[in-house]
């Protein structure tokens, strides 16, 4: 048993309510969405098999107890949801970072799972489970990548419906690098008064000239 890795390597966390903190990453190669901002291209069909233990030996190498499982798409893997819950079972935190398009049920409800709702700019929006929103706890984390106003508002309207349930995620805005001007997209937010946090990919910001594993 194993799987399909793109890289793994020891970071910063630069999105999420956990930014800051170190982390090891774990990308998986591999994706069913095409998003017209993707900046992880090189993950979608590079990548080296590696058996279980290996990946469990080079995260535990690092000495790091954060771990995330991103992509790509790391769903689509079978063995995802065991390595999930190998880490889990090592005493790892875990979060795993999921596009939206899959049933996040099939993995470890310890695990953190980042739901990333792809807005109707990104071209992918009709490609969503949005059953996955029901399925969400409180530690889980609802992501909206946005490149204009109308992305805005598709948010907007999407956690509205989801607060009028038991919904109580964080969650997270967060502007398309060259597309969205994060001072506007505070201003919106401000201007609504609505609870999310505008967040900033701070691995771009702490090494721009660096494309990957960062």
């Amino acid at each position: 048993m194993g799987l399909l890795v793109n890289e793994i390597f020891f970071s910063i966390q630069g999105e999420s309510t956990m930014a800051g903190r170190p982390c090891v990453f774990v990308r998986l190669t591999g994706c069913n969405l095409q998003c017209r901002y993707c900046d992880t291209e090189y993950a979608r069909d590079h990548g080296v098999h590696m058996a279980m233990e290996d990946i469990l030996e080079k995260v535990r190498s690092y000495g790091c107890r954060i771990v995330e499982i991103t992509g790509g798409e790391p769903l689509l893997q079978k063995e995802t949801p065991l390595l999930v819950k190998h880490l889990l079972s090592d005493g790892f935190t875990v979060m795993m970072e999921t596009n939206g398009s899959m049933d996040i049920g099939m993995v470890d409800s310890g695990c953190i799972r980042v739901v990333d709702i792809k807005c109707p700019a990104s071209g992918q929006s009709q490609y969503m489970d949005m059953e996955n929103v029901h399925r969400m706890d409180a530690k889980d984390e609802l992501k909206f990548v946005l490149s204009d106003r109308g992305d805005y508002e598709y948010a907007k309207d999407v956690l509205e419906t989801a607060r009028k349930g038991n919904f109580q995620s964080p969650v997270l805005f967060s502007p398309v690098a060259g597309k969205l001007d994060p001072q506007a997209l505070a201003s919106w937010i401000l201007a609504d008064r609505i609870d999310v946090r505008l967040q900033l990919q701070l691995h771009k910001i702490l090494w721009p000239e660096i494309a990957r594993g960062v």
